[in-house]
């Protein structure tokens, strides 16, 4: 009886210890895959380190071409069909050389200064977080910029109910998206043109215009005509146009303080305010991102504290975008390793 019982104990023995390597070697795997998934913004400045200055790289392209100018635009894009128009730019699907790009031009000399700020900001700004610019045109006021067939971010929904993407419509999927946003919101805040913010996000709807999908479903910020600068040393601040704001959306520094007491609008009155505007407005934007998917609620459940923090009435005492992306990868984390622990268990 001895003998039998500890033969089974050496044999058992053995077998543990296989099941605790095994789910030791998960897990690492694991967080390897994830780590893959989202770097920090250091080691996603270091992975592009190949990015030539003025240079665009798009799809089936071997090398960097340098920014297309007035002379190769007029003769090389051909314009096929206007596909977004805002009151800024009109938007076209064109071709260059065979490739989709996105053909913008000015929409009224109104705008020029928009216009020629959001060039600006995108020669500026130009990475793995900003869309890609291609070439542009003062003369005729024109931009081209890399084409992404899925849209703006608004199209997530309609996108996602075609057969061929039904795959991406996760938890997984759409927090990375969430993920990407708020990673956006981080880099304009510490970029290289100083600390922006984004003014043309006075609605959801706005706001989501603002950033495109990609085909391997991630996002990058697209339009820029409206990203003032943040100088706190300077104790500069910034306004969101010259215009009274209404709504929820806004952060409650955006509304006009003095209309309780019935005080007309005035811009000149009205008080300057920072970046913090965009981070109470981060808690709208993932709950739109995440949809109604199986696993959703238990991710909205994570973000509850973070988004409670989000909301805010100091703007002071918001977090940071760089805070929240923190939280938003920790969740991520740890839910795709439930889920793992979970299936191994089955």
């Amino acid at each position: 009886m001895g003998r039998s019982s500890s033969s089974l104990i050496s044999e058992g023995v053995p077998v543990v210890a296989v099941c605790l390597a095994a789910l030791l070697l998960s897990n690492a795997l694991i967080y390897l895959y994830l780590d893959s998934l989202y770097q920090t913004d250091e080691q996603l400045v270091s992975s592009h380190v190949g990015h030539v200055p003025q240079h665009f790289k798009i799809t089936n392209i071997k090398n960097f071409t340098p920014w297309l100018q007035c002379s190769q635009i007029d003769s090389e894009v051909r314009k096929l069909k206007l596909i977004g128009q805002g009151a800024v730019k009109k938007v076209y699907l064109a071709e260059w050389r065979g490739q989709k790009v996105a053909l913008s031009k000015l929409s009224s000399l109104d705008y020029l200064e928009d216009f020629l700020h959001g060039l600006s900001m995108l020669q500026l700004l130009q990475g793995p977080r900003v869309v890609q610019l291609v070439g542009f045109c003062l003369e005729d006021h024109t931009q081209v910029t890399e084409h992404h067939p899925h849209g703006p971010l608004l199209n997530l929904e309609g996108i996602l109910e075609q057969r061929q993407h039904q795959q991406h419509n996760t938890w997984q999927a759409r927090l990375r998206l969430a993920i990407d946003y708020v990673l956006i919101l981080h880099y304009l805040h510490n970029s290289p043109a100083g600390r922006r913010v984004m003014c043309d996000s006075n609605s959801l709807e706005k706001t989501l215009s603002q950033f495109l999908l990609t085909s391997d479903f991630h996002l990058v910020v697209n339009d820029l005509d409206a990203l003032p600068e943040v100088d706190t040393p300077k104790g500069l601040g910034v306004k969101c146009g010259h215009r009274e704001l209404t709504g929820d959306f806004v952060a409650p520094e955006q509304l006009w303080p003095f209309r309780n007491a019935g005080t007309p609008f005035s811009d000149d009155l009205m008080p300057e305010y920072d970046e913090r505007t965009d981070i109470w407005k981060i808690p709208d934007v993932t709950w739109f991102l995440m949809g109604r998917v199986p696993g959703g609620d238990v991710v909205h459940f994570h973000l509850f504290q973070i988004h409670q923090e989000c909301k805010r009435e100091d703007p002071r005492l918001r977090p940071s975008a760089l805070d929240v992306s923190k939280v938003y990868q920790s969740v991520y984390s740890s839910m795709v390793q439930d889920s793992a622990g979970f299936r191994d268990m089955l």
